[in-house]
């Protein structure tokens, strides 16, 4: 029997590893993809056999050059840049005269609640006030401002209407009493707010003896116009008036009176308990009479400097802003079923206020005309023949 054991170079050829190819199978995909010799080896194009055997092995595509290191800086790069250009940009001066070159546009929103008469039952009277009808006027400035003249607003609202308006404004009064109850002693100009001279012209004998008591204590001080005022009230009965129009200016906000008491809402010592004040009385004692509340017009405040500023940059006693004194205003109304005219937006507003106003609070004889042509309209929106009429053209 032979020897089986191996020779010592036997073994080593026995045992010894072959050389293996290590096939990249990607690139191989992508070589057959571009063609292939005739004996079915996959090569790059103009690559014969011997140069695809001597070229490295490896990925051959564009991105594997690019370093993630740089994608991160470049990324990072963009973010700082981001930032940059927002602090840059940031705070930029608008050009106010370029966004208003083709004017301030105009209000969409508007504050008019035009109501009718309202009876006992909560039910509409539709009245004609076209001709004919008696009307007293309750104000400050805007009815007293010029009063003989043909360009007061009392007389340019008789023009517009028809009607008779008996002016019963007292110049310097205010819609926000000093104290709840009349006091002449201490409080005599009390005696001119709307509420007490409701009453008096309803003959109430002690609120016309407060009245004469207080125009002897002021004496000199007391307005030109308040003697008169009190005469007319007397000349006429309150049954026999057809509408009561209430307007104030601005003087409540200048003054920084207080706008509203919400523990009390016909508190007559602030803005709004005033005016709910008077609609209570009326609609109590006198639910025959129409009452129309007219808002204040735009005025401008005054900084420490004396500069006009705008009312809705300036607050004064601790309140708040013109506007929000003719919200509140128009809220009381609608809560009590009354008519409100909106003046500070759609009528003399702020930016036509220098058109309509000689100073930051009196209206001239334009702004005059605009405010009677906005009464002519609430006072016979209901008419039959006003009924289908547009509104006064708006600035």
């Amino acid at each position: 029997m032979k020897n089986q054991h191996l020779s010592p170079d036997t073994s080593k050829q026995f045992h010894k590893i072959p050389d293996l190819d290590i096939i990249d199978l990607d690139q191989e995909d992508d070589l057959r993809a571009m063609g292939s010799d005739e004996s079915g080896d996959s090569l790059l194009p103009d690559e014969s056999p011997e140069s695809a055997e001597r070229k490295p092995r490896g990925n051959q595509g564009v991105f594997s050059h690019i370093n993630i290191h740089i994608v991160l800086l470049a990324v990072f790069l963009l973010f700082v840049a981001g930032i940059i250009y927002k602090i840059a940009t940031f705070g930029v001066h608008i050009d106010l005269d370029e966004i208003f070159a083709d004017g301030p546009g105009e209000y969409n929103d508007t504050y008019d609640t035009i109501l009718p008469l309202l009876d006992k039952s909560n039910n509409p009277v539709y009245m004609d006030f076209s001709e004919g009808s008696t009307i007293l006027a309750f104000g400050n400035a805007p009815f007293a401002d010029d009063r003989n003249s043909e360009d007061n607003l009392v007389n340019l609202m008789r023009q517009e209407t028809g009607a008779t308006i008996y002016n019963c404004s007292i110049s310097g009064s205010y819609l926000a009493a000093l104290r709840t109850e009349r006091d002449m002693e201490t409080a005599p100009q009390d005696i001119f707010h709307p509420y007490w001279l409701c009453q008096v012209a309803a003959h109430n004998q002690s609120a016309c003896d407060d009245y004469l008591k207080a125009l002897e204590i002021l004496g000199d001080d007391a307005p030109p116009e308040a003697k008169e005022v009190y005469d007319t009230l007397q000349s006429i009965r309150l049954e026999e008036v057809d509408a009561i129009v209430l307007m104030y200016d601005a003087s409540d906000y200048l003054a920084g009176h207080v706008m509203i008491n919400p523990a009390d809402a016909t508190d007559i010592t602030t803005f709004t308990g005033g005016t709910e004040a008077v609609i209570e009385y009326l609609q109590f004692y006198y639910s025959n009479v129409r009452l129309i509340v007219m808002s204040p017009t735009y005025a401008y405040a005054i900084d420490d400097n004396g500069d006009y500023i705008s009312s809705d940059m300036k607050r004064y006693g601790g309140q708040d802003v013109l506007s929000t004194y003719a919200i509140l205003q128009y809220a009381s109304c609608v809560s009590r079923s009354v008519t409100f005219v909106d003046n500070i937006y759609n009528t003399i507003t702020e930016d036509n206020a220098e058109k309509y106003l000689s100073d930051n609070i009196h209206l001239n004889p334009e702004g005059r005309k605009k405010v009677a042509e906005r009464f002519a309209y609430a006072l016979n929106y209901y008419n039959e023949a006003s009924r289908n009429s547009s509104p006064p053209a708006q600035d």
